[in-house]
């Protein structure tokens, strides 16, 4: 298992960058909406701080993973209508500027609201307001709320495409960022027709003659 990329397949540190954080940002949505209706308590302090960290781990991994960019290759792609690559790169590059946004965004409500924001207890993070601001703090709810619904819409739109690229295209776009997947081959090319005849007939023209009937 190639660490790098190449031309045909996503190498094995951009494949594990891609499903971590897309496991962590989606138990980060469901636990967003789910905690947002709890009454107050110190079980839900507890859950506010786990999902601050684990934004604050994913907003590390982009960090990681576009630096990873920098120095790995991009696969081919494969083949598609113009329009159709325009908008998986621009999809993409959304979706990187929305996972910057979100935790960003985070941290920025956290700051304006006065709080101190830990990183799973063990070391804390400087203030992005410089202390409570109630204009920040709206504008960073503001963002963070409706970065995240954007969000939503963007990643059904890049998991539609991948399954319409296979399911329906049956191109490599899904399965080389899949670690359990083979790359498809190619069907093969029927003969045309006669060619068997063809290929038989000079056969038949060269076998050897038998002597019988020569005098």
């Amino acid at each position: 298992m190639a660490l790098k990329s190449d031309d045909t397949r996503w190498g094995a540190l951009a494949r594990t960058f891609h499903w971590l954080m897309a496991v962590l940002i989606i138990v980060l949505g469901l636990v967003g909406l789910w905690m947002t209706g709890l009454s107050n308590s110190p079980q839900k302090i507890k859950i506010y701080a786990i999902h601050k960290s684990v934004g604050l781990t994913v907003l590390a991994l982009v960090l990681l993973r576009l630096s990873w960019r920098l120095f790995d290759r991009r696969p081919r792609d494969v083949p598609m209508p113009l329009w159709q690559t325009w908008a998986a790169h621009l999809t993409h590059w959304l979706l990187y500027a929305l996972m910057l946004a979100l935790p960003l965004s985070g941290w920025l409500y956290n700051s304006a609201s006065g709080y101190p924001l830990q990183w799973f207890w063990a070391f804390n993070l400087p203030s992005l307001s410089g202390g409570a601001d109630p204009a920040l703090k709206s504008f960073a709810h503001f963002v963070h709320e409706w970065g995240f619904w954007l969000l939503v819409a963007l990643l059904a739109a890049h998991v539609g495409g991948a399954l319409k690229h296979h399911l329906i295209d049956r191109d490599e776009t899904l399965v080389r960022m899949l670690p359990l997947l083979r790359r498809r081959q190619a069907a093969p090319i029927p003969a045309p027709a006669g060619t068997a005849v063809a290929e038989a007939a000079p056969a038949a023209v060269t076998a050897p003659t038998s002597d019988k009937g020569e005098s």
